[in-house]
C-alpha cells in the first residue's frame, strides 16, 4: 500500500499538544529560537500560541516529532506534502531541510507574514459551496481579494483587503455560495498583499541549504512533485503570495497510486479535507497509527 504523509498548517494547534512525544524537539527549538516554545505549547496562554510567529514553529516542531515516531511503523512512505506551513514539515521529512533551519525559517516566516499588512486591514473567509470558476471570477471582478486555499470540493478560502473580502462575500452569496465564514486570522495569507513577507523570506532562504529531497514533495503552488533544491526555494517564496492547491495536490497523489494518507502532526484538519476529496483512499491521523 502506497502511503503519503501529509503535514498540517496553521489552525491545528491546541494547548498541551506534543506532551506525549515532543519534549526533546521542543527543548531543541527553545535553544534555537531563544524563548520557551515548550512552555507555550504545554501551558499557553492560548492567545500567545495563536500568534503566527509562535504557532508556525510550534506546529512544525510537533509535526517533526510525530514524523519520527511514525518512521518505526514500517509504512511504505512514497510521497509527502503539507498545507502551507506544513510544506516545511514535509521538506524536513524528505531530508531537504534540517530541523534547525526549519524552526528558524518558519518562525521568521510567521513574523514576516504578520508584519506584511497592518492589523485590521486584511481578512480571510471560508466559502462553503460554490464552484471554483465562479469564485475566481468574482474575486477578479471585485479586486483586492483572491482565492487563498482550494481545500476540498465545496471549500475554498478567500483572502485580501477587508472591504474587498466583504464585497466579494455579498456577490458570492448571490451567486450561490451556501455559507461564508469569516476566519479569525491575524493577516490575509496566501494573496499578493503578502509580497513584503515573500521578499523578506527570499533573503532568508538564500542563506539556507536545501538538499534534493529523498522522496517526492508535492508543492502547494503547483500541486506537482518538486525534487530540485533551487526550485523548492523559488516555490517556497511564491507560496506566500499564491493559493494553496490542496485539493489538486491530494488528487495528484491519489492519481500517482497513493492509497493511504496519514496526517502527521496535531489535529485532524487535513484528514477531514482528504475524505471529502477522495472517498476511495484510506485516511489516518497520527493518533490512529501510533495506537
Amino acid at each position: 500500500m502506497k502511503t503519503a504523509f501529509v503535514f498540517p498548517g496553521q489552525g491545528s494547534q491546541f494547548i498541551g499538544m506534543g506532551k506525549d512525544l515532543a519534549e526533546k524537539y521542543l527543548d531543541q527549538a527553545n535553544e534555537i529560537l531563544g524563548f520557551d516554545l515548550k512552555k507555550i505549547c504545554f501551558a499557553g496562554p492560548e492567545e500567545e500560541l495563536k500568534k503566527t510567529e509562535i504557532q508556525q514553529p510550534a506546529i512544525f516542531t510537533i509535526s517533526v516529532a510525530a514524523f519520527h515516531q511514525l518512521t518505526t511503523h514500517n509504512l511504505q512512505l512514497t510521497t509527502v506534502a503539507g498545507h502551507s506551513l506544513g510544506e516545511y514539515s514535509a521538506l524536513y521529512a524528505a531530508g531537504a531541510i534540517s530541523f534547525e533551519d526549519g524552526v528558524k525559517i518558519v518562525h521568521l516566516r510567521g513574523k514576516f507574514m504578520q508584519e506584511a499588512v497592518p492589523p485590521g486591514e486584511g481578512a480571510m473567509a471560508a466559502l462553503l459551496g460554490g464552484d471554483r470558476e465562479t469564485i475566481i471570477n468574482i474575486c477578479k471582478e471585485v479586486g483586492g481579494v483572491w482565492p487563498a486555499n482550494f481545500n476540498s470540493p465545496g471549500q475554498i478560502v478567500i483572502s485580501g483587503k477587508k472591504d474587498s473580502v466583504e464585497a466579494a462575500g455579498e456577490k458570492l452569496k448571490a451567486a450561490g455560495v451556501k455559507k461564508i465564514i469569516p476566519l479569525s486570522v491575524s493577516a490575509p495569507f496566501h494573496c499578493p498583499l503578502m509580497q513584503p513577507a515573500a521578499d523578506k523570506l527570499a533573503k532568508v532562504l538564500d542563506n539556507i541549504q536545501i538538499k534534493e529531497p529523498n522522496l517526492p514533495v508535492i508543492a502547494n503552488v503547483t500541486a506537482l512533485p518538486v525534487t530540485v533544491g533551487n526550485e523548492i526555494r523559488k516555490l517556497l517564496v511564491k507560496q506566500v503570495t499564491s493559493p494553496v492547491l490542496w485539493e489538486d495536490s491530494v488528487r495528484k497523489m491519489a492519481g500517482n497510486g497513493v492509497t493511504r494518507f496519514v496526517e502527521v502532526g496535531p489535529g485532524k484538519v487535513l484528514s477531514s479535507l482528504i475524505k471529502k476529496i477522495d472517498r476511495n483512499v484510506e485516511v489516518k491521523t497520527y493518533d490512529e497509527i501510533k495506537g
